[in-house]
């Protein structure tokens, strides 16, 4: 078990630091049915992930790996590392200049007009359809099926990885819901620093990961 979660600690990781589904929630909080969107915003992002997750874990832990860590999971870290370097040299690319603030996205400024459902399904599509994010659940699942470990210790690395890749949406949200008077300012302190320095944090995240995964898969070919 142990193996399993050392190896999908860093797709976790990498799920959690996301700017993109953190500014959102603190946004949708901060709107007039901001408790019950939020949650249901938190809700859709971890059953999401839960369910990519879930899906490859089971997927990988049906192929016989003969005891030990197949190639082709090798083959596809080696892929999935070139697509994170390919993510950095975009986000280097689009990159603004001179400080000048990214456009938000449009749903983005529609978020006070959003209800539980449509704030879930909003969540669902940020962890299935945004690359960055699909790309780690579908690593760090991979690493979890192909550890060592048996079905239970899976299990309990499967789960661990989602509630730690939900960090992004569940941290907010429990400052909003204990946090009191003193949530406004905390939360507007991190989404400040997060969109301020969100073109940064990418950058160095596809950087760190796509040596990462190239390196593993790399080292496992050799």
């Amino acid at each position: 078990m142990g193996d399993a979660i050392g190896q999908m600690l860093p797709s976790a990781l990498g799920i959690a630091i996301s700017p993109l589904p953190l500014i959102a929630v603190i946004l949708m909080l901060a709107t007039p049915h901001g408790r019950s969107n939020g949650i249901a915003f938190a809700l859709g992002w971890t059953a999401a992930l839960g369910a990519v997750t879930a899906a490859v874990v089971a997927a990988g832990s049906g192929i016989d790996t003969g005891g030990g860590k197949p190639t082709w999971s090798y083959w596809l870290e080696l892929a999935l590392g070139g697509l994170f370097l390919l993510l950095a040299a975009k986000q280097w690319r689009d990159r603004t200049q001179d400080g000048a603030a990214a456009e938000p996205p449009r749903w983005m400024r529609a978020l006070d007009t959003f209800t539980p459902a449509k704030a879930a399904g909003l969540a669902a599509v940020l962890v299935a359809a945004n690359p960055k994010n699909l790309i780690l659940a579908v690593g760090g699942a991979v690493s979890v099926a192909t550890s060592p470990a048996d079905g239970d210790g899976k299990t309990v690395a499967a789960v661990l990885m989602v509630l730690i890749g939900s960090l992004c949406t569940l941290l907010p949200l429990g400052v909003y819901l204990i946090g009191g008077r003193e949530s406004a300012r905390v939360l507007g302190g991190w989404k400040a620093w997060m969109t301020a320095h969100d073109t940064a944090i990418m950058l160095v995240l596809f950087l760190v990961l796509g040596a990462k995964y190239v390196g593993d898969a790399l080292t496992g070919l050799a």
